[in-house]
């Protein structure tokens, strides 16, 4: 997922683990940890409703609210304590885009960072606008007006060919039907991070200069 992944390792994605981590309480390494393997299945789970007839929804949420204008003001956003706003619009977004699968994923994620599942859905809920409005700049600078664009801008924030991004999707979907374990993160994680398991360490490893 290179677009996700030069995210978290630009000195915006530095910004934001340590923001969302001083907002939730959270090391910043767990964080980052969530972070690397959530951002992939919260993608996952919007393509997936795109390709079941949900594109002109999102197309009409990054086209008016989530414009990509929160990322120029992260410094405000978290200083002082997000807005409860922002941290109601980031539950509406996780209720419309995991539905019925969000204790699945924050199970799922509990358990590969070994932090409590309260503390990954409060990373989660302050990320989820985040994401949009990254999805909501890179939607403005690539033209992206259709569902086959759409479809196509996700698929590629995801990286890797279509095979492997295939295979990534269809991973992201066994979890977000309940039918896969946290085994299944490990696979995602090597894809989006390029080595199977060590690949989160290498990534964190390199986010925070060990």
């Amino acid at each position: 997922m290179e677009g996700i992944l030069e995210l978290l390792n630009s000195e915006t994605g530095r910004q934001i683990i340590n923001g969302v981590s001083n907002e939730t309480k959270q090391p910043a390494d767990k964080t980052a940890s969530v972070l690397s393997m959530g951002l992939p299945i919260l993608m996952g789970a919007m393509k997936r409703n795109v390709n079941k007839g949900g594109a002109a929804g999102l197309l009409g949420a990054l086209d008016n609210k989530h414009d990509g204008d929160i990322l120029n003001n992260l410094g405000g956003l978290f200083s002082g304590g997000v807005n409860e706003d922002v941290k109601a619009d980031g539950l509406g977004i996780l209720g419309h885009v995991l539905g019925g699968s969000q204790n699945n994923v924050a199970s799922a994620l509990s358990k590969k960072s070994g932090m409590d599942v309260n503390s990954v859905m409060q990373i989660l809920q302050v990320a989820a606008p985040i994401l949009l409005g990254y999805l909501g700049k890179k939607k403005r600078e690539q033209n992206v007006a259709s569902e086959n664009g759409l479809d196509g801008l996700l698929g590629g924030l995801m990286g890797g060919n279509g095979g492997s991004q295939q295979k990534q999707q269809s991973l992201i979907e066994t979890l977000l039907d309940g039918d896969g374990d946290g085994s299944v993160i490990d696979d995602v994680a090597g894809m989006v991070l390029g080595g199977k398991k060590g690949g989160i360490g290498g990534m964190l490893g390199g986010l925070f200069g060990r």
